[in-house]
């Protein structure tokens, strides 16, 4: 169980510390734009069955990162609205190359977890 958090801004610094690993972050990231992509079209173009799929991509690739490479429990089963705005908040950091601040802060603050949620510093 994650910790209990009152505000997206005491949340976000624990979400990038749950995804340190390189390889979890990038999958969210082609997830995200992935997911996005489908959604914007369903939009336009008004196939509607296509907002099934939205989700499917997001977490598809996002939980792959965390089951196989960061080994831990994707915050979305705890936080799910919050972790949909941290990803995309995520995206936005490294889009503009400020992630890595972002991720020091996070980790000095949280550390690295294990699975099972203890802190792995």
């Amino acid at each position: 169980m994650a910790p209990k958090f009152e505000s997206f801004r005491e949340f976000f610094p624990y979400y990038l510390a749950e995804h340190a690993n390189p390889v979890c972050r990038s999958l969210h990231y082609v997830g995200t734009l992935l997911a996005t992509a489908v959604f914007a079209y369903a939009l336009y173009s008004r196939t509607w069955w296509l907002l099934l799929v939205y989700p499917l991509i997001g977490y598809g690739f996002a939980w792959v990162g965390h089951f196989v490479f960061e080994k831990n429990k994707p915050a979305t089963f705890d936080y799910p609205r919050w972790s949909l705005i941290g990803d995309y908040k995520m995206l936005g950091l490294w889009l503009t190359g400020r992630l890595a601040p972002a991720m020091e802060d996070a980790l000095e603050k949280h550390g690295r977890r294990n699975s099972k949620g203890a802190a792995a510093h």
